[in-house]
């Protein structure tokens, strides 16, 4: 009788445990509407981590605070006349320009 007392207890104190949840995002099927229009997350996170992945490809551990606001602002005035396009997409043609 303890033990399954014990056991059950042991059960439900692990039932009670709340799920988490793990999303994850494909960035490369991210279009610029979804980014833009805030459909996915914060488009502010995203371009920060958009930065993060472009400067640690090239080695800069730099973070240009302005550079990246305007960055960002360049895509998203890009993803505004461009929905379709991927966002990933969207910041090579971008990056290819400066």
């Amino acid at each position: 009788m303890r033990v399954s007392v014990l056991l059950f207890a042991a059960l439900a104190a692990g039932a009670v445990q709340p799920a988490r949840a793990q999303v994850t995002l494909d960035l490369a099927k991210v279009s610029c509407d979804q980014w833009v229009a805030y459909k996915i997350t914060d488009p502010q996170k995203i371009a920060l981590w958009i930065s993060g992945y472009y400067n640690g490809k090239r080695g800069n551990t730099l973070v240009d605070t302005q550079g990246l606001a305007a960055d960002a602002q360049k895509l998203r005035d890009f993803c505004l006349t461009n929905p379709q396009v991927p966002v990933m997409q969207a910041v090579e043609r971008l990056m290819t320009d400066k």
